[in-house]
Formats: C-alpha cells, structure tokens, sequence
C-alpha cells in the first residue's frame, strides 16, 4: 500500500533544518519538527456559527438554553463552563511533551521550548507561555565569554537586556513521550547541546509515576580542537502566568540538601495564594567538577540585564545566601540557576537539571474538600517536600530510562511496523498525565460504595484497590471539563488497563458505587428543555463531576441530555468489566462486579420494547453520538446490546450461575437474530432500522460491540454475537467508504458517509472524524485480520493531526475534512492502545 503522502509530510516538518548535526542519543522513532518549522493550514474552533442551516432549526432550543445557561454561570456565578462554547481554545500550534508524572499536576514545554500550558490547580488549565522561563548557553574560553544566548527562537518586547532570536533552522525538537530532545546547533561555535527532558510516565509503576517532576540533561558536545567552559542557566518565574502572580506575598529561597551520599542544590519558589498554595523548585545535582550556582531573586520586567551580566562576566551566578522578601502586591520575583562544567576538545559533557512542584493538599471548585495527592505517600503532606523530590528525581532517573527504554524497546524494534504509528501510541499517551489528571488518596471516612453493602449486591466501602492504589480521574478533554466522562473512557480505558491496570479497576470501582446512587435532584437538561433528577438508579453516570465544583461527590456535570436515557453508558460498563477482568484475571474484581452488572443490564431490557431481545432507540439514543437522532434499533447501540449480552453469559459461566447463562442465552439468540433482520443490508449494518432518509447510512464505528468482544478474546464459537463474514464485509464497506471514498484516503474515516460515496451530513458530527473511534475501528481490522486497511485508516489521522495541522500533544475529539476542529486535548485518542493490544493478539495467535 502506497505511503509516499506520509513520508513526504514527515520530511516536510523538518525541511528548514540546514545542520548536519542530529544530537546526542536521540532515538530513530518519534515526532521530529525542526524549531522555525511553520505549519501552513490554520484551523478555527468549531463554533454555533458552524452548525449547517439544515441543522439550526432542530437546535434552536437548545441554543437559547445554552445561552441563558452559560450567562448564568459566567455572569452571575462567575464559574468556568465545563463546555464554553463561546470561548474555545484557539489553534496554538506549539506544544510539545508535558512534564510530570501521573496525577500532581503538569506543565507543557512547548517544541520551541517555551513554557507555556499550565495545569497545576486539579483540571483547570491555562495557557500562558512565561517569556522568563528560559534556558540559556553560556561558552567560555581561556576565562573569556565567548557566546552567550538564550536558547529561543522568540524576540519578546520585554528583557530586552538578554540576546534573544536563536536561529530556529540550527535546531530540531524530537518527541517520544515520556521522553522529549532539543537538539541545538551553536552557529559558528562548532558545538551542539541536546537537552532531554524526562519524565516518570513508567507503566506498572504506582510509586515513581505519581511524582511532579521532571529533569533536563544537558549533553554537550564540542567538535572544537581546544577545550570550552559550558553554563547553562534556567530561569523560571515563581508562579504560571497567572494574575495571582502579582497578588503579593510570594518569596524563594535557595536550598542544599545532602543525603545517601548525593548533593543537590537549588532555588525554591513558594507560591502562596489562598487556594491550593505550591513551591516551585529549580535544582541541579552536586557532582565533581560542575559547579552550581544560583540568583535566589530577580524581577522579570524591563531589561533584567544585570543576570544577564551577571552570567557573562564569569559564567556564574552569584549566589547570595538568604531568602528574598515577599513580593509586594504588583510584581513578580523570578530565580535563576547555572550549572557549569569543562568540555575537553572533541569531546562530551553533561549536566543535570531537575523541575519540581510541590502542591500536596488541593481543593476543587467547591471548596467543601481537601484532598491528598498520590505523591504524598512517599514524600508527605507538609508542602516542604521539593528538596526531597528534586533529589529524589536526580537521583533515579536513569533508572527510570531503563525501564522506559524496557518497555519501548519490543515496539520501536519490531520492523514489521510504520515508524508513524510508534510515534502515535507513545506521544498520544500523554493525556495520561495531562488530562487535567488528579490521582488522590482515599480518605478514611470515604465510602464509595455508594450506600449499598457488598451483602446487599453492592460494594465495599473501601475496595481494596482504591485503599492501595488510590482514586484516579481524567478529563473529557482539556476543553470538556468533565472526569471520566465514560461512554469516552470506554475507547481510552485500554491505555489505562493496559499500562496502569491498578488506576483502571480503581475507576471502574468508583463507578460501580455511583451506579447505585441516584440523585432526585431536579435540574434542566439543555437539549430536550425538561426537567428531571440529576442521577437514576442502576444507571452508569456520564462523569464523575466537575473540577470546578466537586467531583466523586456530585457526578453528572454533563446536562445537555438526560443520560438516563442513554443506552450506550450501561453497555460500555459491562463489557469493560469483562474486558478488564480477562487482563488482570483479578477474581475478586469479578465478583465484585457481576451483580452491578445484572442491574445495569436489567435497566437495559426495559428498552426492548417488542419482546425480540433487542434494544430499540428513540431520540437522541447513545450518548457518544448524541448529535445523530435514532430511531429503532441501531447499528451502534444494538451492537454493543449483543457484545454485552455475549460476556454477560461468559461471566455468568465464569460465577457458576446457569440460570443466568440461560436468561442471556436466550436474549441473545434471539436479539442476534433480530440485529441481522432489521439491520443487515447485504454489505454493512444500516445506521439504524427506522427507514428515514438517512437510516442506511454507513457508520464507521458499527462494529464497536464486536471490537470490544476481540479485545477480551471472545466474538467466536459459544460466544459469537456477530457473524464473521458479515463483521468482515462490513469493515471492507467502511474502509471503502469512510475511509478511501474520503479525502482521497489521507485523513481516517468519517463517522458517516452515504452509500453513494459522499458524507453523511444530517447532523452536525456525522461528517466528522473523531480520532479515537478511528483509532478503535483501526484496531477492529487488525483484529479480522485487516492489517494494511487497519494502518492505512489510522495513518490519515495521525498524519493530519501531528503533521499537517500542528496539534500534537492537543490531539482534537474531532476535525472536519476542510476548515475546522472540535475539543483540542481530548480523551478518547488513547484508544490508539487498542491497536497495540490486538496486534499483541494478532502475533500470539501466529505463535500459538
């Protein structure tokens, strides 16, 4: 299968680069962008003003709501919405690889090295790049300053005092998450620095992956015939970016701490507003021969050419003892760390940087709770514990290479895959971390059984997996402030179960307790104008809550529909209950779990509404595709109706319970019957039975029921929902038409396309393409063994979104073939490991 289209837009992002030079120690595989590449497509945000006319008059109600809504919250209660359709986020074509582990907060560098996306108060992000937030190269030789230049490629209008404007053409960025180099060729100096960034993003690890840390080795090179003295410099402001960084009553400090025979020193940077107080910490590691010095205070306004000077005359700082007064109301107080070693001629050299944040205690919108971050396990609650963490981080990174490296290495290895798609699933893994991510400890009084004892068919009060691993939540999307917003979970849930199992039972407990709860409270539902309460019993939530309010305690932040009504949430609960029980063999989890799932499953039935064994749909009937109208039973929610019904009799076998075996037998057979009657059309499952206009349109996601029975190794033999020959027709329809009949084949498939060839746009999201749901499709194809459809399907996203479009690390919920994007920063890409999964039982049924 020809690929020339995505060899040609690889080589484009680096095209600008003029050096020879390709860094020390940078991997073959990864995203590579030269630093004055410019992306050529500009998109806008999806906005109202996008709906179609066609569209508008079915969402004129919804509109107005919206809009009363949204006033409300900004206007008068002055909150964040958790969807802001007035106020999306701009295309900034600029992030790179996050810092920091699992659950304490992170800060984006961007591919040019600015510091510049923020989110250390728990998902709330801001996007503020701090000009101060440098790097900086010092070259000294025979004890003169020979060069001196901050590493960035920006001419900012302040500090004009420092040589600002790198060219960006002698340097390139390189991406393999965890881990991330800038390599840097020096004009005219004949040395080149390669700055790579580590982070502790390292699967099966619930120790190391939870710390708020990252360090920065600096190697140097120097091709020169004589010796050179080499400074770096990081400076960093104390605070984001944010207003509260003038609020006053901030100070840093510098700090040595010596312990197990290791130095390290640095500058602590303590950040004290009312909520959620932090220190910022900047340290290097003591070794011989290095020498570290610091700046405890500077002001970051006007030239700032005293540290400046203060670098250049010795390539030092000076290195006053004491801590700084707290700022006064109106300025900002920055800190300043050099690091200095000799480089022999022709030879090498490095130096070793660490970024820490310490914010142990946070509260969320609310205010009502304190909650303790994961890290605290090991390094405390008292906010002190920067030094420790910073020495800790120098420490042990290496360690945390090789078991990076460990992991990595069978896939960056493995020739039979594209170099495109080992780029794809390590760099998409970053919302692991940087979906507003928290990860907390478990309170003693907490009970997320939801009220209903493991003796009354609920759950523990304390599972035991959330007592030792703690409670996790990740955003919707950074722009969809929701947490583990589920019919989303249920395509990203396989990076989780995967490569953090622990954290992925640990949501899915905390599900499980809120299924049982129900809240009678009355609010408004957006789309259909009606009231009604806020949570049902026996019914999946949409979200666990709002970080803007109070997650775990209030959940469905989401009230555009009523989700009671939603098919598709109890479905996806019960197939990765089975799913993630078929990885872990956790038995306990199991048995934990069946009963939640008879009652989910028995709110379910009640939509078969003829008696056939299949669920029928009216309005607006799954939530994932809450913008397509449905009526009868559909291809998408019938689908995942049968998947549910097949691992519902594998688990009733698996407790022993045969009458249960026979009760879902039964709905089976007879609803598996009924699917193909009403649905099968000869070469795919129609959109839905109920014979409108646009009924037999093709959906690119019909087989999602299927996916997820290939991915717990079930979908044939007693255990067979669908049969093969039409699963297998159905995909070759979908890759003909969603994908090959769309954009000439380069950009994924489209969620609808008619049979005719041309897209389905009936509704606002059926001429989308949604990156995750490719993704799963993708992997729906390897699992039939559709190896080079699979591929080339999930090729066109990748290729658009990292590489044509500029949003790598921001990857969208959804683009349109021309114009405009929806959601940057969006859950369900991660669902890219449920390609990895079936290619790992793709090659295991080859050996087996």
């Amino acid at each position: 299968m020809n690929t020339d289209w995505g060899e040609k837009s690889t080589a484009d992002l680096m095209s600008r680069y003029v050096s020879k030079e390709m860094g020390y120690g940078v991997p073959q595989e990864g995203w590579r962008i030269c630093l004055a590449h410019e992306f050529k497509e500009k998109r806008k945000p999806f906005q109202a003003k996008d709906v179609s006319l066609s569209n508008i008059w079915d969402h004129v109600g919804l509109g107005i709501r919206y809009l009363k809504w949204w006033y409300k919250k900004t206007q008068v209660e002055k909150k964040a919405p958790f969807i802001d359709m007035f106020g999306a986020q701009p295309l900034r074509q600029i992030y790179g690889a996050p810092l920091g582990g699992i659950g304490g907060g992170t800060i984006t560098r961007g591919w040019r090295g600015e510091f510049c996306r923020w989110q250390l108060n728990p998902g709330m992000y801001h996007y503020k790049t701090v000009t101060a937030n440098q790097f900086t190269v010092c070259l000294r030789r025979g004890g003169q300053t020979v060069y001196q230049q901050v590493l960035s490629v920006e001419r900012p209008p302040t500090l004009q005092g420092w040589n600002w404007g790198y060219c960006g053409e002698y340097a390139f960025y390189h991406a393999l998450y965890p881990r991330a180099w800038t390599v840097y060729h020096l004009p005219g100096q004949n040395v080149t620095l390669t700055c790579r960034q580590i982070s502790p993003i390292i699967p099966h690890d619930y120790q190391d992956s939870s710390l708020p840390v990252a360090v920065f080795v600096w190697d140097i090179e120097n091709k020169n015939d004589y010796d050179l003295d080499v400074s770096i410099m990081f400076t960093m402001v104390n605070g984001s970016g944010q207003k509260d960084d003038k609020s006053g009553g901030h100070w840093n400090e510098p700090f040595h701490l010596e312990k197990e025979g290791e130095a390290v020193s640095g500058v602590l940077l303590h950040h004290c507003p009312p909520l959620n107080p932090y220190t910022l910490c900047i340290a290097a590691r003591e070794q011989p021969d290095r020498e570290v010095s610091h700046q405890t205070a500077f002001s970051p306004k006007g030239t700032c050419s005293s540290l400046w000077s203060d670098l250049i005359t010795d390539g030092r700082l000076d290195s006053p003892t004491g801590s700084s007064p707290p700022t006064p109301r109106g300025d900002k107080v920055a800190a300043a760390l050099a690091v200095s070693c000799s480089v022999s001629a022709q030879g090498h050299n490095s130096l070793e940087f660490c970024l820490a944040w310490d914010m142990p205690k946070i509260t969320f919108g609310s205010r009502e709770r304190e909650h303790i971050r994961r890290y605290t396990r090991y390094f405390g609650t008292k906010g002190d514990a920067s030094p420790s963490l910073s020495h800790y981080a120098l420490t042990h990174y290496r360690q945390w290479e090789k078991s990076i490296e460990e992991w990595q290495r069978p896939i960056l290895q493995d020739k039979s895959l594209p170099s495109w798609y080992k780029s794809a699933l390590f760099n998409e893994l970053y919302f692991v971390a940087d979906g507003g991510t928290v990860w907390t400890e478990l309170s003693e009084d907490a009970d997320v059984s939801g009220g209903m004892r493991s003796e009354d068919g609920g759950l523990p009060a304390q599972p035991a997996v959330i007592k030792e691993y703690g409670r996790f939540a990740y955003l919707e999307g950074q722009e969809y402030r929701m947490y583990n917003t589920y019919d989303v979970h249920f395509y990203a849930s396989f990076a989780l179960i995967m490569l953090w199992p622990k954290l992925a039972l640990s949501l899915q407990y905390d599900i499980a307790g809120s299924v049982v709860q129900q809240d009678p409270t009355e609010r408004l539902h957006l789309m259909s104008g009606r009231c009604s309460p806020v949570k049902a019993k026996n019914v999946v939530p949409h979200d666990i809550g709002d970080p803007d309010d109070e997650p775990w305690q209030r959940v469905n932040a989401y009230l555009i529909h009523d989700t009671a009504d939603w098919k598709d949430l109890n479905l996806k609960f019960v197939l990765q209950v089975y799913r993630d029980f078929h990885l872990t063999k956790d038995s306990q989890y199991l048995q934990d779990m069946w009963p939640i799932c008879q009652a989910v499953m028995e709110s379910e039935i009640k939509f078969d509404l003829d008696g056939d064994g299949l669920i029928e749909n009216s309005g607006y009937a799954d939530q994932t595709y809450d913008g397509w109208t449905v009526t009868g039973p559909s291809a998408y929610c019938g689908g995942l109706w049968l998947a549910s019904l097949c691992v519902m009799c594998k688990m009733a076998r698996l407790v022993e319970n045969e009458e249960k075996y026979k009760y879902y037998r039964d709905l089976l057979d007879r609803g598996s019957a009924a699917f193909d009657q009403l649905l099968w059309n000869g070469k795919y499952y129609n959109y839905d039975s109920s014979g409108r206009d646009f009924s037999n349109s093709v959906m690119s996601d019909q087989c999602a029921g299927h996916w997820f029975l290939k991915a717990s190794e079930l979908g044939e033999g007693d255990y067979q929902a669908f049969p093969k020959e039409k699963i297998q027709t159905a995909l070759k329809t979908v890759f003909d038409l969603n994908v090959m009949s769309f954009a000439g084949g380069h950009m994924g498939a489209v969620n609808g396309m008619r049979p005719e060839g041309v897209p389905d746009r009936s509704s606002v999201q059926s001429d989308e393409v949604w990156i995750g749901v490719v993704y799963g499709l993708a992997a729906t194809m390897i699992h039939e063994g559709m190896w080079e459809e699979g591929m080339r399907t999930a090729e066109g996203c990748y290729r658009t979104v990292w590489e044509r479009l500029g949003m790598a690390f921001q990857t969208p919920e959804a683009y349109c073939e021309k114009g405009i994007y929806r959601s940057l920063a969006y859950m369900r890409p991660l669902s890219i490991w449920a390609m990895q999964l079936a290619l790992n039982a793709s090659q295991k049924g080859q050996t087996n």
